[in-house]
């Protein structure tokens, strides 16, 4: 019996293979005493930049393009700047090193090992396939009362992140739901949009009992923003089916359907009736911004913000937030972060680090419409582009209520990487040639039966 068969077979997966891997371990359940921070997913994501790296010795392949590689390496400016500006050389060389895997070797590594569109497509669908496993658990949480704590009751669909990381489930959710939607929109064949369709409606679900305010307008905005891209008559019927699907879904949770209710209100009342966490959340914002009135070029320095947080946080802070439930005992856990990754990199790096990253990211979102505009001229890759357009405008808006930290944060660098490739490579490559079926002769039909 010899092997050669399945090495060959081996050597003709796809090179994305091990950034799917990525995504499956995400799928698996996490301790429930962990602290949040790296875990497994991300030590996977350090071998496949290492693999990328052997790749390109091995291969001798063509590296970045020059655009790529200054899109891409825009941040590392600032966050030099920081590294050298933290309290001490620990703390610089820890933050460098999260923020280089999240937003420079991660996505590069993406980019490298994405050969074209149908790799794109693969890991759009490992995004849905994640999601929908991910809110399946979540769904189950609500139903039978074991999710995270919410209102005194452990009813908060978490998934496997637990109550530790809240924001990790709906974060997945909401990425497999945006590139459902990308894919049912694209031009691909009727069965295969309608089972990203169908998956997208059924996300809504999971979404929903997340509870999550900020995952649900980032939504909300990207989904209209997608609609809107792909053409204003397919959004007219895709909106009415998805408010139609939302009414069904919501009214027939009984209970449930007040609990969202008072969660969906309360976003109008933000600035009259804020809760607890919306005024931790102020509170951080306004420390943030203090912060860097006193260092406005260069910040505090990499993981500054927990330790100058209360020289600068008001009253009204409270010690931290509560959680509990989805098989973790009570405990009380520590702001560390405003919950704003805009004020938290002008806080920690200054306006040299936000421009670089921010100058990285809107490069990325200009040269990705700028594809889709492309696409829709051309009729090919629509999927493609309103996907990765959507994914990145999602996370633009949520970083607005949302910064990096948790076991979920190593998605948000396969986003970028996914992302990026469509902006800086995808969007001007051809779509590969469908071969048409072989047509089998009369006299060999004749052999075969």
């Amino acid at each position: 019996m010899t092997h050669a068969p399945t090495l060959a077979r081996v050597r003709e997966w796809p090179p994305a293979v091990p950034v799917i891997a990525v995504l499956v371990l995400l799928a698996l359940p996490l301790s429930p005493t962990a602290e949040g921070g790296a875990g497994p997913a991300d030590a996977v994501s350090a071998l496949v930049v290492l693999y990328c790296a052997i790749r390109l010795v091995r291969d001798r392949g063509r590296p970045l393009s020059r655009t790529a590689a200054v899109v891409l390496g825009l941040p590392v400016l600032g966050l030099a700047v920081a590294a050298m500006g933290a309290s001490s050389p620990g703390a610089g060389i820890t933050g460098l090193g999260r923020y280089l895997q999240i937003f420079v070797l991660v996505p590069a590594a993406v980019v490298l090992l994405i050969r074209d569109r149908t790799d794109f497509r693969l890991l759009a669908w490992a995004f849905v396939g994640l999601a929908v496993w991910q809110g399946a658990i979540g769904v189950h949480q609500y139903v039978t009362g074991t999710g995270a704590s919410y209102q005194g009751e452990d009813i908060r669909a978490v998934g496997t992140f637990g109550p530790t990381d809240v924001m990790g489930m709906a974060t997945v959710v909401a990425f497999g739901l945006v590139c459902a939607l990308g894919l049912a929109l694209g031009r691909a064949p009727v069965r295969r949009r309608a089972v990203a369709a169908a998956c997208a409606v059924a996300l809504l679900l999971p979404l929903a009992l997340s509870f999550s305010r900020g995952a649900w307008i980032a939504t909300a905005a990207t989904c209209a923003v997608q609609l809107v891209l792909a053409g204003a008559r397919r959004a007219l019927k895709v909106g009415a089916v998805a408010v139609a699907a939302g009414v069904v879904l919501v009214g027939g949770f009984g209970v449930g359907s007040a609990m969202l209710q008072e969660r969906i209100d309360s976003i109008t009342r933000v600035t009259d009736a804020p809760d607890q966490s919306v005024t931790d959340r102020y509170t951080m914002w306004a420390a943030a911004t203090d912060m860097w009135r006193e260092h406005p070029l260069t910040g505090v320095g990499l993981k500054g913000f927990p330790e100058q947080r209360d020289s600068h946080a008001s009253l009204a802070l409270s010690s931290g937030s509560d959680t509990e439930g989805a098989g973790a005992a009570y405990r009380k856990q520590p702001l560390l972060s405003p919950h704003n990754m805009y004020l938290l990199v002008l806080a920690e790096q200054g306006l040299i680090g936000l421009l670089a990253l921010g100058g990285s990211w809107l490069a990325l979102l200009v040269c990705g419409l700028r594809g889709l505009w492309r696409s829709r001229r051309t009729g090919t890759g629509l999927d493609c582009a309103l996907a990765a357009c959507g994914l990145l405008v999602w996370q633009l808006i949520d970083f607005a209520y949302a910064d990096i930290g948790g076991p979920s944060t190593v998605l948000t660098a396969v986003v970028f990487g996914v992302v990026a490739w469509w902006s800086l490579v995808g969007a001007a490559a051809e779509e590969p040639p469908v071969m048409p079926a072989p047509v089998r002769e009369p006299a060999e039909e004749a052999v075969t039966r």
